[in-house]
This record gives structure tokens, C-alpha cells and sequence, in this order.
């Protein structure tokens, strides 16, 4: 089958290759056959070695497609059903598990950096978080492959697969965020902009999108930010719209410049939310002084804090309802071939997102 396979880590190109053969399904698995996947960020935190991955791999894990073959234990699922793939799934075994706090478990994922999804002759490729959704089909196990109706378009399954669960559980699932409240987002990406509409569903009165990209400040009011700012103006539009300080700022960039900033324009006692994944080497600092007299908290928010069974479906009867717009979010569909050329347009920041769609 055909799949984009990348090499080396600071590879500038993914590989197109057409003689790429998937690892049969074993027990608890599923094989599904790719119909779209999303470009995320975290794809090319990847390439840049920002994210760990062994490579030779198949990148890819926002995806939704068709259950083509079930392993042995599966018997919830059958071929021709429409799934979207939960790229972080659950054990249910585990400590994390069993205190309900499912977003937490990594044994799935760690073993997607020991384990093979693929091969290219006598080589054994692996894919990304266990996935590889660039590629014409893939494996996960049974708890990464949530059922949808037939009638959800794969693009926007597949963007709920990550980008819009990790923005708008960032805010109702981590965050809490209640109507009335004061909301900023640093970062106005595909996340970013699931962020804000998250914010908007939670009813905040106050929605402050910040991007060093112009062109990205009318895309965030289109989608319920009520106002904008570069990084430079944001003390100055706090000061002018909450003086007190925002009750939630949503750090989606995650570097150390924009996690302080984060910090320094949220109001005492209120909460900073950490959605971005940053390099390990990266350090903020602060004092003990602030953290205990600022009153202020830090929250991580690995994938929105969700359960994608029960988030999911949620999810998509607001799509539904017309409440949350994902089609908008698609900035372009692409081939799988143009799968390279996607990754380097994120990294100028001019992308909401973008989905790879296959026939």
C-alpha cells in the first residue's frame, strides 16, 4: 500500500512509498482503512524531534476511516463500520485507569515506540503514537477506534480525532470554564481555534485570541473570539478589557516566553492551562513566592482532559446542532502526496488545518 514514511529526524520530505505492507491485526486490534486524516502540529513536533519518535515511521494520528478486519477478542466492532481514531487510548487496567483519569494512560502509546505498525521490505516501521494515519490503512487497538454514524463526513472525524478534542477539552473538561468567564488564547492554530470555540460554547464573556500571524486574528473572531492581539499588545488589551486578569489563559504554544506571558496576564487565583506540548528542554521558572501569594494555577491538558468514547459523540451533536464548526476549520484537503508539503506550510503559520483525504 502506499503510505509517507519519514527516515531521519529534520527529514525536510516524507518518503511516498507504495510498497509498504501493515503488521496484520492480533488480538484486541483493529485494521481500518485510512479515509482522512488531519495535519497536526504534533506531526511535525515530530520531524523536528520535539516529540520522541522512532523512526523509519509512518506519521499520522488525527484520522477517521472504515473498519476493514477485527482481531481476535474484538467483537464490538465489524467490517464497513465508521470510526474516528482515539490516538491516546485506554488500558483500563492501569492505576490512571482506574481512578477514572483515562487521558492519563500511556501504555498504549509507549508501546507504539517498541512495536512496529508496518514494514518496507526488511525494515520495521513504526507508526506515529501507535498509529500512522499516513497511510492507506493501519492498526489500533479496539479502545483507539471510536464508532461514529455513517453519516459524519471522515474530515471532520478526523479532526475531532485530536485537534478540536484537545482544544475544546482544554477549556470545558481541564478548565472548567463557566459562563461569564474571562478567557485568553495564545496560539490561534487548528487547537487554538477549537480553544476558542470552546470558550464560546462555555458561555465566557471575554475571548482574547493572540497570534503573531495577522491573518489568523479574523479567522478567530469568525469562529467567537471577541477580540485579538499580537504577543506585544496582549498587556495592553488586558488592561483595557479585564484589568483584574483573565480567569483562564490557555497557553497552546507551550515555549517558556508564552507560558509566562500566560501566567502574567491571568488574574490571582486564577488558572493557566498548558495545552501546547513544548520541548523537554525547555524551562519556565518561577518563583515560590509568586506560586503561593499569586494563588494562581498551573493545569495540564493532554488531550483536553478527554475520554473520546464519551467525548466524541458529544462532540459531534454539536457539530449537529450547529454549535461547533469543524468544516470551517479545514482550511485545505489534500492527497497523500501532498502530505510533506502540508507539514511545511504549518510551521509559517499560516494553517488552520489541513486534512488529507483519501478515495
Amino acid at each position: 500500500m502506499r503510505a509517507a514514511i519519514l527516515h531521519t529526524i529534520g527529514d525536510e520530505k516524507l518518503d511516498i512509498r507504495d510498497d509498504v505492507r501493515l503488521i496484520a491485526p492480533g488480538p484486541g486490534e483493529v485494521r481500518l482503512r485510512v479515509r482522512a486524516s488531519g495535519v497536526c502540529h504534533s506531526d511535525l513536533s515530530a520531524i523536528r524531534g520535539v516529540l520522541p519518535q522512532p523512526v523509519p515511521a509512518v506519521l499520522g494520528h488525527e484520522a477517521a476511516g472504515d473498519v476493514l478486519e477485527v482481531g481476535p477478542g474484538v467483537d464490538d466492532l465489524a467490517p464497513g463500520d465508521r470510526v474516528a481514531v482515539n490516538w491516546l487510548p485506554a488500558c483500563g487496567v492501569c492505576a490512571h485507569c482506574r481512578r477514572g483519569e483515562t487521558y492519563l494512560c500511556l501504555t498504549h502509546v509507549m508501546a507504539g515506540y517498541v512495536i512496529p505498525r508496518f514494514t518496507l521490505g526488511d525494515e520495521q516501521v513504526f507508526g506515529m503514537a501507535g498509529c500512522g494515519s499516513f497511510a492507506e490503512e493501519m492498526v489500533v487497538p479496539r479502545a483507539g477506534a471510536v464508532k461514529i454514524d455513517d453519516d459524519v463526513p471522515y474530515e471532520v472525524a478526523a479532526l475531532v480525532g485530536c485537534g478540536v478534542t484537545t482544544g475544546v477539552g482544554a477549556v470545558i473538561n481541564t478548565a472548567g470554564v463557566r459562563p461569564g468567564d474571562t478567557v485568553v488564547v495564545i496560539g490561534c492554530g487548528g487547537v487554538g481555534i477549537a480553544a476558542i470555540q470552546g470558550a464560546r460554547l462555555a458561555g465566557a464573556a471575554v475571548i482574547v485570541a493572540v497570534d503573531t500571524v495577522a491573518a489568523r486574528h479574523d479567522a478567530a473572531r469568525r469562529f467567537g473570539a471577541t477580540h485579538t492581539a499580537g504577543p506585544d499588545d496582549l498587556s495592553d488589551v488586558r488592561a483595557a478589557v479585564v484589568p483584574e486578569g483573565f480567569d483562564h489563559s490557555f497557553d497552546v504554544v507551550a515555549v517558556p516566553r508564552t507560558l509566562r506571558a500566560a501566567w502574567s496576564v491571568t488574574r490571582r487565583g486564577g488558572s493557566v492551562i498548558v495545552v501546547g506540548a513544548g520541548r523537554a528542554e525547555d524551562q519556565a521558572v518561577f518563583s515560590p513566592f509568586e506560586l503561593l501569594f499569586e494563588g494562581k494555577r498551573i493545569l495540564p491538558s493532554l488531550y483536553g482532559s478527554a475520554e473520546p468514547h464519551r467525548d466524541f459523540p458529544r462532540l459531534l451533536a454539536l457539530w449537529r446542532a450547529g454549535r461547533l464548526d469543524i468544516e470551517g476549520m479545514i482550511s485545505r484537503r489534500l492527497r497523500l502526496d501532498q502530505a510533506g508539503a502540508a507539514l511545511a506550510a504549518l510551521g509559517s503559520g499560516d494553517v488552520i488545518r489541513q486534512v488529507i483525504v483519501q478515495d
